[in-house]
């Protein structure tokens, strides 16, 4: 990826604001993991919903009746319009936040981390396999590290 390219972030969401990052964050989030996993590819939709869509998607897609906290979807059509799409992400945002507080992490730092998580997933990286699961967290921690964010699996 080149260096100061702003990835192409479309970002909806299906909550209210408040407590959520802007736009600008996930954009900047977003460059940096496509910048350490050295991809090209740079565009993604993100969604942020609440527990009611969330359990809806995960219950749809994975079959697993629960909200969850991070859903990716790989683009079956890698461009459109001028850019490399990824696909889409879907972060749960009470999921998110309970999850923040329990662990004691800043809400925003874990919003960071999935959403690192999602675009990783979305660039075909998986943790089903123990080595890959492994080099994808090595990647999550460079990112997050970057960012000030301490080791999200600490």
């Amino acid at each position: 990826m080149t260096a100061g390219v702003t990835p192409a972030c479309a970002v909806s969401y299906g909550v209210p604001r408040a407590g959520v990052p802007a736009v600008v964050s996930f954009e900047k989030w977003i460059a940096a993991a496509l910048a350490h996993a050295e991809s090209k590819r740079r565009g993604c939709a993100i969604r942020v919903v609440g527990a009611v869509e969330g359990r809806a998607l995960n219950r749809s897609w994975r079959e697993r009746d629960y909200a969850t906290n991070v859903l990716s979807f790989p683009s079956a059509s890698p461009t459109v319009a001028e850019h490399a799409w990824l696909g889409d992400i879907i972060l749960c945002a009470p999921v998110i936040a309970r999850e923040a507080r329990t662990q004691r992490k800043r809400t925003r730092d874990h919003y960071a981390h999935l959403t690192v998580h999602g675009v990783l997933h979305l660039l075909g990286f998986d943790h089903e396999d123990p080595g890959e699961g492994r080099a994808m967290e090595r990647l999550e921690r460079r990112v997050l590290a970057a960012f000030g964010i301490a080791d999200p699996y600490r």
